[in-house]
């Protein structure tokens, strides 16, 4: 007598987890404000992209316009308003008597005809209007929109790599190399950021022999300023993974050390790094902006949303409004729909909302 084995065949193999990545997408995407913001960023990275390429706003600097050019929709300025001097008509006076040289006007008008050049017409309104020197507004706000950004992506990178490897070290180690960047950390957030920036400004602004001023300036200044906040974060995250059995049986097959803090734990916090990096993004492209508006951002050969509404504010005085009002509508909807894009993926990646679904 046999006995008899149950040989069914398994139908379905275990399914395996869902990913954190794969969760927090799906989690995403149920959040309609998040994406719409999210196209909105999407379109103003095209517009960079193209801006940088040079297929818009090439020739930001070109006065195509009259100055104070209003928007297209306001029409027209009168003649008086651009500055234009009309000159008058009529027969020239023979005063010939009292300029003895009067008789060779004419030859030198018709001499000086010869060496004269048409000027290119100029326009009297432009989309977005135009400048004091006739440069159009939309122009400079798409190559503004180019600059802040990279000043703010650049800068958060920088930030970024301060941060996740000096709170890594703090994190793993401890002890004195612990206590050490705990020291360093004080020493910088025991000075408010705006006048740490500002100091750091003009100390780099002095120094143009070693650092030439411009957009890699800024991008130093923010970046060594904005790396504490997630210094603590990352600092936090390695203490509690350390202890942790996969960094221990990491620890026993022999793992570097390097390998278990960047292999192993770094992965696993990695969407705490990604959500404060791109909450830095928007924060430092508003203290661009407040640099460039006080002269101590980029360069005047170069334009930013900073620097255009320095240059408003006295446009502004004469009733000439768009330049701000271009600078503004940029800064807003790049800055709110980053904001809401970033609350959306912190929601969607926050281990909490695991369980919660």
């Amino acid at each position: 007598m046999s006995a008899v084995i149950d040989a069914t065949p398994v139908t379905a193999a275990a399914e395996r987890s869902e990913g954190v990545w794969h969760a927090a997408w799906r989690r995403f995407k149920g959040d309609r404000v998040g994406l719409v913001s999210m196209l909105i960023v999407f379109a103003f990275l095209l517009l960079i992209v193209a801006s940088g390429l040079g297929l818009v706003a090439k020739q930001w600097q070109r006065e195509i316009g009259v100055p104070n050019a209003p928007p297209t929709l306001l029409g027209p300025a009168p003649p008086e308003a651009t500055g234009e001097i009309v000159q008058p008509k009529g027969p020239n006076v023979d005063i010939s008597d009292v300029d003895p040289l009067a008789p060779k006007y004419k030859e030198w008008a018709e001499l000086a005809k010869k060496y004269q050049t048409e000027a290119a017409p100029k326009a009297e309104t432009l989309p977005f209007g135009g400048d004091r020197l006739g440069r159009d507004v939309l122009a400079k706000a798409i190559k503004g929109t180019q600059v802040s950004v990279a000043v703010g992506v650049l800068a958060a990178l920088l930030a970024t790599v301060l941060g996740t490897l000096l709170g890594a070290l703090s994190g793993y180690f401890g002890g004195k190399v612990g206590d050490f960047l705990e020291w360093l950390y004080a020493v910088f957030t025991a000075i408010p950021d705006i006048m740490l920036i500002l100091a750091l400004a003009a100390v780099l602004n002095r120094a143009d022999a070693i650092i030439p001023r411009g957009i890699g300036t800024v991008v130093v200044i923010l970046g060594l300023v904005g790396w504490t906040g997630l210094y603590r974060q990352v600092r936090a995250e390695f203490i509690k993974h350390r202890t942790r059995e996969y960094v221990r049986a990491a620890e026993a097959i022999g793992a570097s050390t390097a390998s278990r803090m960047f292999r192993h734990i770094l992965p696993n916090v990695s969407h705490v790094i990604l959500v404060r990096m791109s909450l830095l993004v928007v924060g430092f492209i508003k203290s661009e902006v407040i640099l460039s508006y006080l002269g101590l951002g980029v360069p005047v050969d170069q334009v930013s949303w900073g620097t255009m509404l320095a240059e408003a504010q006295g446009e502004l005085i004469l009733g000439y409004w768009w330049q701000l009002a271009a600078a503004t509508l940029f800064m807003a909807v790049f800055v709110t729909a980053f904001s809401l894009m970033a609350d959306a993926w912190r929601d969607a990646l926050d281990p909490k909302l695991r369980g919660a679904e």
